[in-house]
């Protein structure tokens, strides 16, 4: 059966694909056979597979715009991206899926203001608020020693929900969407940083 890790925050922009993307290639980097599932009807995590150079480590994609379909038996890591304006009811639906769910949140009041009120929407789901499936925050975009930075922090820190990391802001991520190749697809010394940002992240994946 496959470990399903769902992207997921009603706040657009907020960096729920290419979360989704760098993660979904970390694993298949890893040599587990990895999905990719999106569900936003924009198709961003499907386009940026149609752009995936075909000599890296192959990601299967899934369309769950219309409907969900179980993953082959084979797939061993299931990454959902998840769409903006995401409602309870459709929460409810990938939840059941879900083992992990990663809510990613900009150095931004808006962004920060548009995740309490999700929270607040979520946190009394059974599923989440017995901790069976865990809520992990991840800080995106990040630029260290800023005051945008150390705002997010205290507001992240806050919440009822461990932090799992923070990923800096960096073009390569830009550029990546670009071009279908993710930050664990190459092994230059900016790549090799940027990924040190990932480990306490897919840390929390695996062990819980």
């Amino acid at each position: 059966m496959a470990r399903a890790i769902l992207i997921a925050n009603s706040k657009g922009g907020c960096g729920k694909t290419t979360i989704s993307t760098n993660l979904a290639a970390a694993f298949a980097r890893g040599g587990l056979h990895t999905a990719l599932a999106d569900v936003d009807r924009q198709k961003s995590s499907l386009a940026w597979l149609k752009r995936r150079p075909e000599d890296l480590p192959l990601i299967e994609g899934l369309d769950w715009t219309r409907k969900f379909e179980k993953p082959s038996k084979k797939v061993q890591r299931l990454i959902i991206d998840a769409p903006a304006a995401l409602s309870v009811p459709r929460f409810r639906e990938l939840l059941k899926m879900a083992q992990v769910i990663i809510l990613p949140v900009l150095p931004s009041a808006f962004d920060q203001a548009a995740t309490q009120r999700f929270l607040k929407k979520i946190d009394d789901l059974k599923p989440i608020r017995s901790s069976k499936k865990p809520i992990v925050i991840v800080g995106n975009r990040v630029r260290l020693r800023t005051r945008s930075a150390m705002e997010l922090e205290t507001f992240v820190n806050g919440l009822n929900h461990p932090v799992g990391t923070y990923i800096s802001d960096r073009a390569m991520y830009t550029d990546g969407a670009y071009s279908g190749v993710s930050v664990f697809d190459k092994g230059d010394k900016r790549s090799m940083e940027a990924q040190e940002d990932w480990s306490p992240l897919i840390t929390f994946i695996e062990t819980n």
